[in-house]
């Protein structure tokens, strides 16, 4: 029998946008179990919830201050039990963000740092080195005695110090504490940091952010960080059910990232190359064969994401609907495990424009087109959006995209990704590639053929069997269509 997160289809939850149970505008654990059997229809295996932590949202929740708790904004602890008992009742797996890398400033260990007790905990200089914040400006700040800390995202997102037997143990034990509720894994964010050189050494230039899975930086990638997934692995393999790692890793080249999914190590780590990659057939396929023969390396499944709360929609990175629907019936055909991110089975374009006082997204600092807020924005329930006074504004012309809209809707984004989530379950086998005129992919798995036309134009693909689905008239330009062949 296969391991069930090999083939898995995941739903990303984030948790603030899903939806609203009480009525405060902002999404919470209440509202995310109220529609649990909408994502049992649609057909997925498991749910990434966001971090749900009590945190004070610096960096909505990934600048956690108490690990063991849920924020009273998303709910209570209880909710968060009545939901993991609730989603395995009908079938479904959870799987909760955790966030090691760093924690709130608000968190009792930095309380104490501050007023300097147990900083050993964290990375505190004398002098700063020249590293730089993902969010921007320097990642130092100077407390009142004159020491400096490191935080490579916001200041108030301090970096612990991994080399503490304490921070070590803790996490041991906040990962039992929420495997013992019944987490059936975790999405571990920045599963790449952690670890930096004892020396903090000097890169020597500015601009680093655009060094980051591109070239050697040092406080990324470090080869001890492998140390703390192994070890990870083996707390998750002490428990039944086969409890998963997924990892959020940026690595310099394909080889780096292989080894967080080493058979010793993490189960999935995200397809951040197939996710940038350009709507071109040459280099889809190219990213495509790369992905595979990376995860195989180490027998491993690839990995393969669209769309995350990090990045803009594919709908407005590929530039219109039509290639994000192809898009999502090249991705959910492919061999391997797929990630659906709220929102795109809905066809949600990134909003581009939102006032800017709403704009509350940290990253937005280092310059305005990297802020996030407009893949968060909340998701539409009704064609009269559903929610009071939501915490981000939703289009008006969002109600025609709504769930109430399309559900049972001939053509809708949302009843085609329930088709292909269903019929992905009969896709096995290997990928193979088939001739296909330029600028088209062609690929088989099994007997079903998946036809991707990324041109402008029409094209005969000369398919003759049983269609099983299709974004459009297939070979209409900028479709794809999957066919039972004999």
């Amino acid at each position: 029998m296969t391991a069930w997160w090999r083939e898995a289809a995941i739903y990303q939850v984030y948790v603030r946008s899903f939806a609203d149970g009480n009525g405060d505008g902002v999404g919470d654990l209440i509202g995310v179990r109220d529609r649990l059997p909408y994502l049992k229809d649609l057909g997925v295996d498991a749910v990434w919830l966001t971090p749900f932590f009590t945190s004070p949202m610096a960096d909505f929740g990934y600048d956690v201050a108490d690990y063991r708790d849920v924020d009273p904004l998303f709910g209570t602890l209880a909710d968060a039990k009545a939901l993991i008992d609730e989603a395995h009742d009908l079938g479904l797996r959870i799987i909760v963000d955790i966030v090691p890398n760093h924690t709130s400033s608000a968190h009792r260990w930095f309380q104490e740092a501050l007023k300097g007790e147990g900083r050993q905990r964290y990375h505190f200089r004398d002098r700063p080195n020249d590293w730089e914040s993902i969010f921007g400006g320097p990642a130092w700040t100077q407390v009142e005695d004159g020491q400096w800390y490191l935080h490579l995202f916001d200041k108030e997102q301090p970096d612990l110090n991994w080399d503490d037997p304490e921070v070590r143990a803790e996490f041991d034990s906040i990962l039992r504490f929420w495997l013992d509720l019944g987490v059936d894994g975790f999405r571990i964010d920045v599963a790449h940091g952690m670890v930096k050189p004892h020396d903090l050494p000097d890169i020597g230039h500015s601009d680093q952010i655009r060094m980051i899975g591109a070239d050697v930086v040092p406080y990324f990638d470090n080869d001890a960080v492998h140390d703390i997934h192994r070890h990870w692995r083996h707390i998750l393999d002490s428990y039944p059910g086969e409890r998963i790692g997924v990892a959020e890793a940026w690595a310099p080249s394909p080889e780096r990232l292989a080894l967080y999914i080493r058979p010793d190590e993490l189960h999935q780590a995200f397809n951040f190359h197939y996710l940038s990659t350009p709507w071109d057939a040459a280099e889809l396929r190219r990213a495509v064969d790369e992905s595979l023969a990376t995860a195989a390396s180490v027998g491993a499944p690839a990995t393969w994401v669209l769309s995350n709360h990090d990045v803009k929609r594919h709908v407005t990175r590929y530039g219109s609907l039509a290639r994000a629907r192809a898009a999502a019936l090249l991705t959910l055909a492919l061999p391997g495990s797929a990630y659906v991110y709220q929102g795109e089975e809905l066809g949600l374009p990134e909003v581009l424009d939102l006032p800017e006082e709403v704009r509350r997204d940290p990253q937005r600092l280092r310059d305005p087109d990297s802020g996030r807020d407009g893949c968060r924005v909340p998701l539409p329930w009704s064609r009269d959006l559903g929610w009071r006074r939501p915490w981000l504004p939703i289009p008006p012309a969002w109600g025609e995209l709504s769930v109430e809209a399309q559900q049972g809707a001939e053509g809708s984004t949302l009843e085609l990704y329930r088709s292909a989530l269903r019929l992905r379950e009969h896709l096995t086998g290997d990928l193979r590639w088939l001739d296909a005129p330029e600028g088209t992919l062609v690929f088989a798995r099994g007997d079903v053929v998946c036809a991707v036309n990324l041109t402008g134009a029409p094209v005969d693909f000369g398919l003759t069997g049983d269609l099983l689905l299709s974004t459009d008239v297939p070979g209409a330009p900028d479709s794809a269509a999957w066919w039972k062949v004999k």
